[in-house]
This record gives C-alpha cells, sequence and structure tokens, in this order.
C-alpha cells in the first residue's frame, strides 16, 4: 500500500472514528450521568460491539455477494428508528440520575453498535476504498478490521472521559447540552435515511 493511501486511509478512520455518532454521544451521556464506575459495563458493551461489527465487516466485504447490499438498507432503517429513540432518551434526561437508576448495561452498549449503521458503512467503505485494492487477503481485511475497531474504541473512550470533564457544566446546563446531543443524533438518522 502506497504512503498516500495509508495516510488516506488513516484520516479517514481518524474523522469517522472521532466524530459524534450514536456509541459516541451514548458513552459521553452516560459518563456524565453515571459516572465511570456505574457507565462501564455499557462501554465494554459499545468496545466489543465494535469489534463484533468490524469483523462482520470484514467477512461481508471478502465474500461480498448479493445480499450484502440489501442486508444494509434494512438495517439503516433499523439503525435510524434506534437512534432517534436514543435522542429523545438524551433530550429528557436529567443529571445525576437517581442511584436507584439502573446504568445502562453491557448487552445495551453491545446492541447499539449491532444496529450502528454508521460504524458498518466506516468499515466497509475503508475496507473496499483502501485495502481491497492493495489485497483480498482475509487475513490482511481482518487485520485492518482490528485497527478499524481499535481506533473507534478509543475515541469512544476520549468521548466518554470527555464527560467526566464535563460532568460540573453539564449539571448546570444538561437542557442545552442534552439538546445539542439530541440534534446531531437526529442529524445522524437523518444522513442515514438519505444516503
Amino acid at each position: 500500500m502506497e504512503v498516500f493511501s495509508i495516510s488516506g486511509f488513516l484520516s479517514y478512520c481518524f474523522i469517522n472514528a472521532f466524530t459524534p455518532g450514536p456509541g459516541n454521544l451514548l458513552a459521553l451521556n452516560t459518563m456524565v450521568r453515571y459516572g465511570f464506575r456505574r457507565s462501564r459495563f455499557l462501554l465494554a458493551g459499545i468496545f466489543l460491539g465494535y469489534y463484533a461489527v468490524q469483523t462482520a465487516c470484514a467477512f461481508m466485504v471478502y465474500s461480498l455477494g448479493s445480499h450484502f447490499e440489501s442486508a444494509l438498507g434494512y438495517m439503516r432503517y433499523i439503525g435510524a428508528a434506534y437512534i432517534v429513540w436514543l435522542a429523545f432518551h438524551i433530550l429528557t434526561s436529567r443529571p445525576g440520575g437517581d442511584h436507584t437508576e439502573k446504568a445502562p448495561s453491557l448487552l445495551s452498549g453491545f446492541l447499539l453498535q449491532l444496529i450502528n449503521v454508521k460504524i458498518y458503512m466506516f468499515g466497509i467503505t475503508a475496507l473496499i476504498g483502501y485495502v481491497t485494492p492493495f489485497s483480498s487477503s482475509l487475513g490482511v481485511i481482518l487485520a485492518t478490521s482490528f485497527l478499524i475497531a481499535t481506533m473507534g474504541t478509543c475515541a469512544t473512550t476520549v468521548w466518554a472521559f470527555f464527560g467526566t470533564m464535563i460532568q460540573g457544566i453539564y449539571d448546570r446546563y444538561y437542557l442545552p447540552v442534552n439538546l445539542i446531543m439530541a440534534l446531531v443524533l437526529l442529524y445522524n438518522a437523518f444522513t442515514m435515511i438519505v444516503h
């Protein structure tokens, strides 16, 4: 792979991983509301989901069958509906949550990623655009998918810990913060449907 292609691949992955998406925004919101101790299982679920989805992307790209396109089409609508629900949930959340309220689980983080069309499109586009022109080896495709998932996990970690830094601000200004996060999620859902 040429240096130009590697730099293009890395910049594409960086931008996609660090832009606000459902996983990053949920990690941020959960850390703000519950702190690290009560959020760690959700974060673990998001991370595991990232690796599962990118592994699935690797196999999809490797075998690139005719059913691939239609499956993504359906997932787009399911993912958009979930993102709209998530936006509503974030918009109506309040700081500090009551300590008897159950924090999001590992399963909820994992399931979010399974229907997060953004990371499917991220992985598939990166693999088709930057890897398969140089190698069709399953090992290379899987290794690249692992790298994509690792970059995504690092980005989600940054978003989550940013949540702990803004917790004091959030407690005072939670309405505008929630509104901004909900609007970004609605934008994600909209772009998912129109593309």
